[in-house]
C-alpha cells in the first residue's frame, strides 16, 4: 500500500470498491438454492456500502501480509519481519487467504508488482462455517477485520462467515439477512472497538495517543489498543431515575464530534454528551454495538428485532473514523421506533410501526416474579393493578427489558409462524375468507391505524375480529388529489390529517365495516402530493 503523506493528500471521493471472494464453505455447507441467496444478498449489501462510503482512493494492488509462525515480530527500520518465519498459510477469520493474494518473500511486509488485489479499497472474505460461535446464543453472522494499510490504518481486508442453519428462503428472514450482512460489512469496516483507537480526525490525524516506536495505538491491560476519551468515554447519570427512586447509571458513550451532533439532534437534546453504546452481551456484542434500549431498531444495535434501518448516526459515526467518508449531508437517514407501554392481551389492539413499514405490537409482557429494580420501568401501566406493575416489562433482553412497537407473526395452533405483519411482503396477504380489514399486503402498501374495532354483520348477527388497530393498504399520492388509501376496489381521498374515513365493503359471507384515520398527506407523500386541505 502507499505512505501516510501520499494517501493523506488524496480526497475521500472514491466510492468504495470491493473485491469479493466467495470461501469454498460456501458449495460445501449450502444447496444450490441458498449458495445463490447467500452470494445475491452479499453483493446486494456491497452495492449498498460501496453507494454510501467514500474512500481516499487506492492506486496500488492490495497486498496482505503474511501471518508469522509465532507470535514475535522483528523490525528493521520500518520493515517488519516475522522470528521464525511465516506461515505457509494465511487466514482472515477461518478463511485460508489465496497466496495471489498475498506478499511474497520472507517479510511480513514485502510487496510485489505482479501481486494483490487490484482496483479494490476493500477485500472482503465471505464464508459459511458452521463454527463454534453458530452455536451460541443463536449466532447468526460474525464478522472481523483482518488487515489494515500502513498509511492511515484503514481495513482494507475483511471476513464474515455466515452460520448454515440460520439461511432460510422465505421473504421475512431473507430481509434479515441482508440487514444482517449490511451490518457485519460494517463492523469490518470500523464499528468495532479493536478499531477505535485507531479513528483519526478530518486532517488524517490519529483521534488516540501513539506509540512513537511503532506508531500503533498504546495496548491497555485488557490486550486492547486504548482508545481516547475523546472516542469513547465513561458518563455517569447521577440523576437516573427508575421506579425504585434516583440512582446513579454509568454508560459508556461514543463522543466524536459528528456522532455528537447527530444523536443531539435526533433526541433534540442540546446536552446529550454522545451515542450510547451495548452494556450486555458476550465479546463482540458490548461496547460494539448501539445500545438496544435506545436505538431498537437501529441496524448496528446487537440483536436484530425488525425492520432495521441505517440512521444517520451510523453514518456520522463512520465519517468520524476518518477512514472512510460518509456525505451524510446528503442522506436522509431513516428513524427509529418509540417505546410504548400497552400490555399484550385478551384481544389484541395493534399499531403501526414508525416508518409505516408494518403492523406492530407492543412488546410489554408479563413474567413470573419483579424484574430487577434497573428494568423497572412504570409506575403505573394502564390496567394492571400497582402492586404487579414490577413484573412488566419488554420482552427483548438486549433492550434492559424496556418496551417498543414490535413487528411479529401470526402462528397457528402448534405455534409455527404462518405470515408475518411486514406490510411490504406479498407473503402476507390473506385469504379472501379471513380478509377481515380488507388488507393488501405488497411494495406498494403502508399501515394505516383504524378509528375504532371493525364489525362483521351476517343476517341480522354482528361479531368482531378478535383483534384491530391497524393494517396494511394499498395508497396513491397525486399532485391533485393528494393522499389516496386503497381498501380492495375502493378509493379513499384523504383530505387532512386524523380524517377517519368509513370503509364498508361486501365478501361472500359478510357485510364489512370500520373504519381508517388519514395520516399527514406530507408524511406519506412529501414532495409528491400537494398537502391536503388544513395541513
Amino acid at each position: 500500500m502507499e505512505p501516510n503523506h501520499v494517501i493523506r493528500k488524496r480526497e475521500a471521493d472514491q466510492p468504495l470498491r470491493f473485491h469479493l471472494h466467495f470461501d469454498q464453505s460456501l458449495r460445501n455447507h449450502l444447496p444450490l438454492s441458498h449458495q445463490k441467496l447467500v452470494e445475491d444478498n452479499v453483493k446486494k449489501a456491497v452495492k449498498f456500502w460501496s453507494e454510501t462510503l467514500r474512500v481516499r482512493a487506492t492506486r496500488k494492488p492490495i497486498q496482505l501480509r503474511k501471518q508469522c509462525v509465532s507470535n514475535q515480530v522483528q523490525w528493521k527500520g520500518s520493515v517488519p519481519y516475522c522470528v521464525g518465519g511465516c506461515n505457509l498459510t494465511t487466514v482472515c477469520g477461518d478463511i485460508v487467504i489465496p497466496h495471489s493474494h498475498l506478499e511474497v518473500g520472507n517479510r511480513i511486509f514485502q510487496p510485489t508488482v505482479s501481486r494483490g488485489v487490484k482496483d479494490a479499497d476493500f477485500v472482503l472474505y465471505v464464508a459459511t462455517i458452521p463454527s463454534e460461535k453458530c452455536r451460541e446464543n443463536q449466532t447468526i453472522a460474525y464478522a472481523a477485520h483482518c488487515q489494515q494499510e500502513d498509511g492511515l490504518d484503514r481495513p482494507v481486508a475483511g471476513y464474515f462467515s455466515i452460520c448454515p442453519n440460520s439461511i432460510s428462503t422465505s421473504r421475512q428472514n431473507q430481509q434479515q439477512l441482508l440487514s444482517t450482512m449490511k451490518h457485519e460489512i460494517l463492523h469490518a469496516l470500523g464499528f468495532t472497538a479493536g478499531l477505535y483507537a485507531f479513528y483519526r480526525d478530518d486532517q488524517g490525524y490519529p483521534r488516540s495517543p501513539r506509540n512513537s516506536i511503532t506508531g500503533r495505538p498504546f495496548i491497555g491491560p485488557n490486550g486492547m489498543f486504548k482508545y481516547s476519551p475523546n472516542v469513547i468515554r465513561e458518563v455517569t447519570r447521577s440523576n437516573w431515575v427508575q421506579r425504585s427512586g434516583v440512582t446513579q447509571r454509568r454508560a459508556l458513550m461514543m463522543v466524536t464530534p459528528r456522532v455528537t451532533e447527530e444523536v443531539r439532534r435526533h433526541f433534540n437534546c442540546s446536552t446529550l454528551e454522545g451515542a450510547e453504546l451495548e452494556d450486555q452481551g458476550l465479546e463482540g456484542t458490548a461496547i460494539t454495538h448501539w445500545e438496544k434500549r435506545v436505538f431498537e431498531n437501529e441496524a448496528m444495535t446487537g440483536t436484530y428485532t425488525q425492520n432495521s434501518v441505517i440512521s444517520r448516526i451510523t453514518l456520522a459515526m463512520m465519517e468520524d473514523t476518518g477512514l472512510v467518508h460518509s456525505p451524510i449531508l446528503h442522506l436522509k437517514g431513516e428513524s427509529i421506533h418509540p417505546f410504548c407501554d400497552q400490555v399484550k392481551r385478551g384481544e389484541l389492539w395493534t399499531h403501526c410501526a414508525h416508518n409505516r413499514h408494518s403492523v406492530a405490537l407492543c412488546n410489554l409482557v408479563e413474567y413470573q416474579n419483579n424484574m430487577p429494580a434497573k428494568y423497572q420501568y412504570f409506575n403505573q401501566i394502564p390496567g394492571v393493578p400497582d402492586n404487579n406493575v414490577g413484573r412488566y416489562a419488554g420482552s427483548v433482553q438486549l433492550a434492559d427489558y424496556c418496551p417498543y412497537l414490535q413487528e411479529f407473526s401470526w402462528t397457528d395452533d402448534a405455534n409455527k409462524p404462518v405470515r408475518g405483519s411486514n406490510c411490504q411482503d406479498v407473503q402476507n396477504n390473506l385469504a379472501t375468507d379471513s380478509n377481515f380489514f380488507g388488507e393488501d399486503y405488497g411494495d406498494s402498501s403502508l399501515c394505516f391505524e383504524h378509528a375504532s374495532r371493525w364489525y362483521l354483520h351476517l343476517c341480522g348477527s354482528l361479531r368482531s375480529p378478535q383483534h384491530a388497530g391497524s393494517g396494511c393498504y394499498k395508497y396513491s399520492c397525486d399532485m391533485q388529489l393528494g393522499l389516496s388509501i386503497h381498501v380492495l376496489n375502493s378509493t379513499y381521498r384523504c383530505y387532512h390529517e386524523k380524517q377517519v374515513i368509513n370503509v364498508m365493503f361486501k365478501s361472500d359471507e359478510y357485510l364489512h365495516r370500520g373504519t381508517i384515520v388519514c395520516p399527514s398527506c406530507r408524511e406519506i407523500c412529501g414532495v409528491r402530493a400537494l398537502t391536503s386541505y388544513g395541513e
